[in-house]
């Protein structure tokens, strides 16, 4: 698949490039994931839940994505084991209009000095509002209402 344009004055910060499917390991093993993995490139937040409490917080970047999982940089190594909370903006705007984040939940399944991986148990696209500006040259009377335009 080729990489998809947004309009020209979005920056584009994801590649719709895959993996090919039966790729052969380093190792001579035949690749098992079943997934289609995404190249997409995020800045992501995440928390390291113990029972109720976040244990550890920190940020990275996306390096790829799928159904079933994904593998980010890290500012540490983190946990095997331990649920995971992941936040990052969609690069593609709902509507044309709306900033969406993606909220992921899951396990770290793999931790070392590169990165993480992170097995899915679920995940929510949130809409995060629209950016509103204030119409220019619009003064402000006392009591008068201001009007915004998405």
């Amino acid at each position: 698949m080729a990489p998809y344009d947004q309009k020209p004055d979005r920056k584009l910060v994801a590649s719709m490039e895959t993996f090919h499917e039966d790729r052969i390991l380093m190792n001579g093993e035949r690749e098992r994931r079943t997934k289609r993995r995404f190249l997409i490139e995020q800045d992501v937040r995440y928390k390291m839940l113990y029972g109720q409490r976040i244990a550890e917080t920190g940020s990275g970047k996306t390096v790829n994505i799928s159904s079933g999982g994904i593998w980010f940089t890290t500012q540490a190594l983190l946990t095997t084991g331990m649920p995971i909370e992941l936040s990052m903006t969609w690069p593609v705007l709902l509507n044309d209009s709306c900033p969406m984040k993606l909220m992921i939940y899951g396990c770290v399944v793999r931790s070392n000095e590169r990165g993480a991986a992170v097995a899915i148990e679920r995940y929510e696209f949130r809409t995060t509002g629209r950016s509103f500006q204030a119409q220019p040259n619009v003064a402000a009377a006392p009591h008068a209402e201001l009007r915004y335009q998405a």
